[in-house]
């Protein structure tokens, strides 16, 4: 009976994982290079109303890793910093409070270099 209830979770977690599959997309951040407006896949330096300097990269829900800066793009920190640009101040709202930021930079990975040997 436990046997077959596992099974069914098993197998519901399977078809989850397998839409998200076919629904997924690559997104490649190096088609917003030069751009100073924040995407998915930004590279964004802020400044908190502590005076702290972060930087941050917004990321997917499964590959964000905070200890390398990394922030899903469904945290608050995200959503606050989408569609923003450098040198705009914006209101984070937070679980325990409201703060104030200030984007200072923003960056996409450069485009590969076209190594064109004669």
């Amino acid at each position: 009976l436990y046997g077959k209830k596992r099974l069914r979770e098993i197998d519901r977690r399977i078809r989850l994982l397998t839409k998200r599959l076919e629904l997924a997309v690559v997104s490649d951040p190096v088609v917003h290079h030069g751009h100073d407006q924040i995407f998915f896949g930004a590279t964004v330096t802020y400044v908190d109303d502590h005076g702290v300097e972060r930087t941050v990269t917004i990321k997917g829900i499964d590959e964000s890793d905070s200890a390398a800066g990394e922030v899903s793009w469904i945290s608050p920190i995200a959503r606050t910093l989408l569609k923003a640009r450098a040198g705009d101040e914006l209101t984070l709202v937070m679980p325990d409070r409201v703060g104030s930021i200030e984007v200072l930079c923003v960056s996409y990975p450069a485009p590969p270099a076209d190594d064109v040997s004669c």
